[in-house]
């Protein structure tokens, strides 16, 4: 991994990410005792050398979340009932001096080995930073090294979320009146999907990558790239890398989301077509496709789900995210008005099973 949180960030930044670093290990060893605490990592783009700088009034300012893996000996489920909160709390107050969210996740390394591949966990494995221990914690984890491995329904869940993305900012475009916040979520957002459909149509490929500027290399040399998903692409990676806020007109805002939403439409029935093994030539054969969304969750927890929480859209038999796709296809694309009554149910429920 590299040395820098960043690429060409200030040293005055590096030096301001260093010292949160310093106040996460301090704190987390003030919550979690020695003998259970087996290590501390940072994953994210700070974690991968990666991290954005946002350069405003002459100063390089932080701009993702630190995200912090802390791995502890025994249940995960039991620890995330004695830690969690004290955890959360630490990061709140970390927030605010580093300027940033921190957050912070359980995990056992016992659990980490055992875990099926998925994109997050090849990323973590693939690009972190110590803060307690070594790569020699993540003996056992060699599966998750090989980006070969990621199975398609990641590639799914990276669209339907960076594409509940578009849904969300469609909404704020909405507003009778365009607020400076308003233009900052939609630029943000936009970004995210340009990166996700790149790395979607890699993932399909088997060339997934965890560094983003490995990832447009790989798209760059690829023959077969679409010039179109190739600009985006190298938009998300510029993003990525030098957020700034948006300072576009409704109009311009509303012409590139446009043009984004078509090209995720197609690259989206693409994915799903061979994911599920369907013909699925426009969206209302999605929506009316009654093939199982979701078949890699197992059937034990869509009934565990339904019979704990009541209200659930979707069959006893379907996991919940079913329903969601099928909104976020109807909304976006199939020509369904999306009210800010429905968006708020959605994102209520995305929130939950995104």
């Amino acid at each position: 991994m590299s040395a820098r949180f960043t690429i060409d960030g200030s040293e005055s930044l590096e030096r301001h990410l260093a010292a949160t670093c310093a106040h996460v290990r301090s704190g987390v060893e003030r919550i979690i005792a020695l003998g259970r605490l087996q290590g501390l990592a940072l994953a994210g783009g700070y974690g991968r050398g990666e991290g954005g700088v946002l350069r405003e009034n002459g100063s390089d300012m932080p701009y993702n979340d630190m995200e912090f893996f802390v791995f502890v000996r025994g249940s995960t489920l039991i620890n995330d009932r004695l830690y969690k909160h004290a955890l959360h709390q630490l990061g709140e107050a970390l927030s605010h001096a580093a300027g940033l969210d921190v957050e912070f996740k359980i995990l056992s390394l016992a659990r980490l080995r055992r875990s099926p591949v998925s994109m997050f966990y090849y990323d973590l494995v693939m690009g972190h930073r110590w803060i307690i221990g070594g790569d020699e914690l993540f003996t056992g984890c060699e599966h998750h090294r090989d980006s070969t491995r990621i199975p398609l329904h990641e590639a799914t869940r990276l669209l339907f979320n960076r594409c509940s993305g578009l849904l969300f900012a469609n909404e704020r475009l909405a507003h009778e009146k365009l607020t400076a916040a308003d233009a900052d979520f939609i630029g943000r957002n936009l970004a995210k999907a340009q990166l996700a459909l790149g790395d979607v149509v890699l993932t399909m490929s088997g060339r997934y990558h965890w560094s983003c500027l490995e990832r447009h290399r790989r798209l760059q040399e690829h023959p077969d790239t679409d010039p179109e998903l190739l600009s985006h692409h190298a938009a998300g990676v510029a993003f990525k890398l030098h957020p700034h806020r948006s300072t576009k007109t409704r109009d311009e805002l509303i012409t590139e989301l446009s043009a984004l939403s078509q090209l995720a439409r197609n690259i989206f029935l693409q994915l799903e077509s061979r994911r599920l093994a369907i013909k699925l030539s426009a969206p209302v054969d999605y929506i009316e496709s009654k093939t199982n969304k979701c078949p890699e969750v197992p059937l034990w927890k869509n009934i565990f789900i339904h019979l704990r929480t009541r209200g659930m859209p979707s069959g006893i038999t379907r996991y919940p995210r079913e329903h969601l796709l099928h909104e976020l296809v109807s909304m976006l694309w199939a020509g369904r008005q999306a009210t800010a009554s429905s968006i708020r149910q959605y994102a209520a429920l995305w929130n939950r099973f995104n």
